[in-house]
């Protein structure tokens, strides 16, 4: 691209012109913003300067040109200021134009300006290091939840370092929630950050790692207690399976196509919930990690192999009649894993013993042991069932009684924490079938268990205020399964003592079961595609490391914080300003505001 640039003279219209413009034009200086081989040389433009065929009255043209480029010095070394001396009409111009052989001192070395080629590459390009002038779309997504990705972490940082690259910008996107992150959180800290059903509320005195001014994604939002609708329609396909096979409920002539359907629709929500929960652990696994240290969401880590017990419970006989062994083992493995790692926390002490965590949630840890023993007896293994039985029924006397008689330093759980208490009826109820399985019979021992359920039963249901003014959530599907297994032991009952009052009793504790189980599945999907507040942000898993820290009060007088002050100073600079601008603004009637004395 090429500028001309004219500059018209006239002595009329611009009688004092300086003698720099009027006589000699940029180009004359030897080297000034020129290539040798670009522009054309001072001697032609000054002969058709002087020509004597130009009238005298038309204007000048200094014509310019020049390439459009980016014109820089070779190096900063190489610029040296030049002796100038002064000629004739007191033009200045170089020494080295002069004609003076002044040669006795070294002459100074001459800075060209170039210009850019076209295919210019910079020196880092030509490295191999990426150079990103522009902002990209990556630039402008919100990096505020970059703390609780997988691929943002740690183990990003550890890729990068053996791909051979620099963490530093890793480190630099994640600076502000690392410290948040690092290290699992202190039981304490659910305990003084939380409040509400099942610790989900964040108290007002508390901020969050994670911005609460926008919907944060999906997966974070899905927490682990989804799993219990699971648990609630796989009890209920074992229930009507139940009730259409045993002798004692033969006169309700239901269908087992009932619990065919169930038995599905059990299979394509376990399979919905397991793919989307398996997401949040490749995507967003400290958040994964933070479930894992909650108190109450600890216990709900057993519920998908629970559920998944439960599927092999209540089989369709259309199905299969006889499971294979090896179902049992791969689903009891996890199970035993967690039961080391939480039991062992329950008995060793600290922080997470069962007297300072203990909450009826942890009747799901208890469960599994019943329900694998149950299913592993009813495959005909003997040494398992027991091993899992025993396991299960010496930490449920623990914490039955732990729970019983909550110690005067444990805070009283809240209100919206009473209808878990329904957990007390599962373990026993399930208990009372697993050993009649063990045994083959529903002997004395299958009976204990089963009126022990049976007891705690009713003696929370005649407990109205248990149930009142209480808000939906997703983890009371937990609670609708020790209601079915109270059930299905019921009909097991029912079974051995054949009589009107237990088959009443099956019928009454069935449809309690099954209206709960309905009334939860409307106000699901209400929640889910009406109000679409079923997953609002988990501020469970988004409390900071360490508690806010109140203002100091010393005789009256409150200690801010730095950005408080630093905030305070700004604004008084602002204050100032104004002032200085209204003071010196004129008044209307012409007079300026003096400054009082």
């Amino acid at each position: 691209m090429e500028n001309n640039i004219n500059i018209e003279i006239s002595e009329q219209g611009s009688p004092e012109v300086p003698s720099l413009i009027r006589y000699i034009s940029s180009s004359e200086v030897a080297g000034f913003d020129t290539a040798d081989s670009q522009l054309p040389s001072a001697s032609a433009q000054g002969s058709e300067a002087n020509s004597p065929t130009r009238q005298h009255d038309e204007p000048i043209v200094i014509n310019h040109q020049r390439k459009y480029s980016i014109s820089m010095p070779l190096s900063s070394e190489e610029v040296q200021l030049q002796p100038m001396d002064t000629k004739k009409d007191g033009i200045p111009i170089s020494s080295s134009q002069s004609g003076t052989a002044s040669s006795n001192h070294p002459q100074a070395s001459k800075c060209y300006s170039q210009p850019m080629p076209k295919c210019h590459v910079p020196q880092e390009a030509d490295n191999g290091v990426k150079i990103n002038n522009h902002p990209g779309i990556k630039d402008f997504k919100d990096k505020r939840f970059d703390s609780f990705k997988t691929w943002s972490g740690r183990l990003e940082r550890q890729l990068t370092i053996l791909r051979g690259k620099s963490p530093r910008a890793t480190a630099q996107d994640g600076n502000n929630n690392s410290k948040s992150t690092d290290r699992p959180l202190p039981v304490d800290r659910y305990f003084d950050a939380l409040e509400g059903p099942e610790l989900e509320t964040l108290k007002a005195s508390e901020e969050t790692v994670l911005p609460q001014d926008k919907q944060w994604p999906f997966l974070l939002r899905f927490p682990i207690s989804s799993f219990g609708i699971c648990l609630g329609v796989s009890s209920q396909a074992i229930l009507w399976k139940a009730l259409a096979t045993s002798p004692s409920t033969q006169f309700l002539h239901i269908s087992l196509k009932v619990n065919l359907i169930l038995w599905f629709i059990s299979i394509a929500l376990v399979i919905t919930v397991f793919t989307i929960y398996l997401l949040k652990i490749i995507l967003y696994f400290e958040a994964v990690h933070r479930e894992y240290y909650h108190p109450i969401r600890v216990n709900f880590f057993f519920a998908p192999w629970i559920a998944l017990l439960f599927l092999a419970i209540g089989v369709p006989p259309s199905v299969t009649k006889d499971l294979h062994h090896a179902p049992w083992y791969i689903l009891m493995t996890p199970i035993l894993c967690l039961e080391l790692k939480i039991y062992g926390q329950w008995m060793s002490g600290g922080q997470r013993r069962l007297s300072k965590v203990a909450n009826p949630t942890n009747h799901l840890s208890i469960v599994g042991n019943f329900v694998g023993a149950l299913l592993g007896a009813s495959m005909g293994l003997k040494e398992g069932p027991i091993f899992f039985f025993a396991i299960g029924l010496a930490h449920y006397i623990v914490m039955f009684v732990t729970l019983y008689q909550r110690l005067p330093t444990n805070e009283t759980l809240p209100k919206e924490l009473h209808p878990v208490f329904f957990l007390f009826v599962a373990a026993p109820s399930v208990a009372s079938m697993a050993w009649a399985n063990i045994q083959g019979s529903f002997d004395y021992g299958s009976r204990i268990a089963y009126f022990i359920a049976l007891f705690l039963y009713f003696s929370l249901a005649v407990r109205i205020n248990f149930f009142r003014g209480f808000i939906f959530s997703l983890a009371w599907w937990a609670y609708t399964f020790p209601m079915t297994g109270a059930a299905i032991a019921t009909v097991r009952y029912s079974n051995q003592v054949t009589n009107p009052v237990t088959k009443t009793l099956c019928v009454i504790l069935s449809l309690i079961s099954t209206l709960i189980v309905i009334a939860l599945l409307v106000s699901t999907i209400l929640h889910a595609f009406v109000f679409k507040n079923l997953f609002p942000n988990d501020l469970a898993i988004a409390i900071s490391y360490r508690k806010r820290r109140p203002q100091k009060k010393w005789l009256g007088l409150r200690y801010r914080s730095h950005d408080s002050k630093e905030i305070e100073n700004y604004l008084k600079c602002v204050n100032s300003d104004k002032i200085d601008l209204e003071a010196s603004t004129p008044l209307p009637d012409g007079t300026e505001d003096s400054p009082s004395i």
